[in-house]
């Protein structure tokens, strides 16, 4: 992934007591989110894709959102997605699942769930040029990555 500079959508509060991570999160081109605020996360998410797609970057955007608790999916957020294929037209998607990542703080921040296999799936590259309906594309996504969901 390194030489296709992935630039990531977090929530705001990582951007802040992470050493390392969060000095990149705040200067190296990515989003970050209110979670609580729409009205700030959608110019935010704007102006993230105008840059993806004026600097030919890659985006990472976790649409389920929040991890879940047992290892099935929550549906999928869209909007943040809509306004990326929106803002971003010429973009590749690659959907990749991670499988068992739920197991990591499945007791909360202590004991960590240390050695848990994580797998990563990553699926076929879609052009979203070749989708005129993008809700379309967002239930295919959707729908290629739970499946790949391992209980």
């Amino acid at each position: 992934m390194r030489k296709h500079h992935p630039k990531f959508i977090s929530k705001i509060e990582l951007g802040k007591g992470i050493p390392s991570v969060s000095y990149n999160l705040r200067h190296g081109g990515a989003a970050l989110i209110d979670r609580k605020n729409p009205r700030q996360s959608l110019p935010a998410l704007m102006k993230f894709g105008e840059y993806l797609e004026k600097n030919k970057r890659s985006g990472v955007i976790f649409p389920e959102g929040t991890r879940s608790k047992n290892g099935k999916p929550k549906p999928f957020q869209t909007k943040g997605l809509e306004v990326l294929f929106k803002k971003t037209p010429s973009a590749l998607i690659v959907p990749i699942t991670i499988n068992n990542s739920w197991k990591m703080l499945r007791y909360g921040k202590f004991p960590m769930g240390l050695g848990n296999h994580l797998k990563f799936t990553v699926h076929k590259p879609i052009e979203l040029a070749t989708f005129a309906d993008k809700q379309e594309l967002i239930n295919s996504i959707e729908k290629t990555i739970t499946k790949s969901i391992e209980s």
